[in-house]
């Protein structure tokens, strides 16, 4: 089997941190990686979860939205034209 070589940029203390942790579970930085791949081809996906948090769907700022509703639904509160604003 004909090897190749992958290269890649890493912030100098995450690599640091990388290569004593694979070393602490028996391993080199080359075979952590190697399972990394061999993972992506088998389950032909990342195998864990990416994901960017939007803000705006955290349970506690939804507690908040569905509870302003509630009130304006109720006559508490008062409603507002939205006011457009030309970018600059």
């Amino acid at each position: 089997m004909a090897l190749s070589t992958i290269t890649a940029r890493v912030d100098e203390t995450d690599k640091a941190n990388f290569d004593a942790f694979c070393s602490s579970v028996g391993l080199n930085t080359s075979a952590a990686i190697n399972l990394f791949v061999k993972a992506v081809l088998r389950e032909r996906r990342i195998p864990f979860e990416i994901k960017l948090e939007d803000p705006f769907y955290n349970p506690s700022n939804q507690a908040y939205i569905l509870k302003s509703v509630q009130e304006l639904r109720s006559g508490k509160g008062t409603a507002h034209e939205l006011i457009e604003v030309e970018d600059e």
